[in-house]
């Protein structure tokens, strides 16, 4: 039984930082400007690199994913 308990803690815990991640996702996806990049840009600077590796990794698929839709 524990065992299975584990189970579902994990798999709950998996699925809440999926959500988190789509949700910081979809918010860094409305900073399309240059200014607003800019002022992100300046937000994220106050930050040490551990603390916003997340949001450089998503920013950078983010743009990866726009310069790939203009090429189409």
């Amino acid at each position: 039984m524990q065992f299975i308990r584990n189970a579902r803690t994990t798999i709950s815990h998996r699925i809440a930082e999926r959500r988190a991640h789509r949700r910081l996702s979809d918010e860094l996806a409305e900073f399309r400007t240059a200014a607003e990049r800019t002022e992100l840009d300046l937000m994220l600077g106050r930050h040490t690199a551990e603390e916003t590796r997340e949001v450089h990794a998503i920013l950078t698929r983010l743009d990866a994913e726009r310069r790939h839709a203009e090429v189409r």
